[in-house]
């Protein structure tokens, strides 16, 4: 595993697109602080950048680092909820270049969901990388998202720049996170069950 992470990880800082099962389903992702290689992710899908993109975090650590201001609520929900949620924070940190999130990637309400996913293989390569990956569904929009790699069409195979072994797909859900909404003021909408 552990060369797999590091040549995904050379991509990553070349502002590539890797592809790599979650622990709900096989995601195309980035360097999620690189505006440039989140514009190739909405071109690959072809998929209107007035949406945001999910990102993932390695621990609420990562998370407190490019959020403005973590409601104690979400704190709570990611220490005990035992499924893939993603949590929408109101403020996101921004900015072109450097340690933040690239502008694009947060919705157009400064809002930015970001899901701690319960997969070995991206808790390690996210801790590993040091910043949080872009994930998105493997598919181009409106298709239907891949469960297990075979799932995978051939055109995506061949537009990503790198590709992780379908052995570390073992144990993911098949179908997309939850995803709750959370206010300043601890208020909480649930946007999918």
């Amino acid at each position: 595993m552990e060369t797999e992470i590091n040549e995904a990880i050379k991509v990553l800082k070349d502002g590539g697109i890797i592809l790599y099962p979650t622990d709900t389903i096989w995601g195309i992702g980035c360097d999620a602080t690189n505006s440039e290689a989140v514009s190739k992710i909405y071109a690959l899908k072809q998929r209107s950048d007035s949406k945001s993109l999910v990102t993932l975090a390695s621990d609420m650590d990562m998370i407190c680092r490019y959020v403005k201001v973590v409601p104690e609520m979400a704190v709570q929900l990611a220490e005990i909820t035992d499924k893939p949620l993603t949590i929408i924070y109101p403020e996101a940190v921004t900015a072109p270049k450097g340690n933040a999130l690239a502008p694009n990637v947060v919705a157009e309400d400064g809002s930015i969901g970001i899901r701690i996913p319960m997969n070995d293989f991206c808790i390690k390569l996210i801790r590993k990388f040091r910043k949080p990956i872009v994930s998105t569904s493997a598919n181009i929009s409106g298709q239907k998202a891949p469960v297990s790699f075979e799932d995978i069409t051939a055109d995506l195979l061949d537009a990503v720049d790198w590709t992780a072994d379908s052995i570390y797909e073992e144990g993911a859900t098949g179908k997309a996170s939850s995803i709750i909404k959370i206010g300043i003021d601890g208020q909480i909408k649930i946007i999918r069950e």
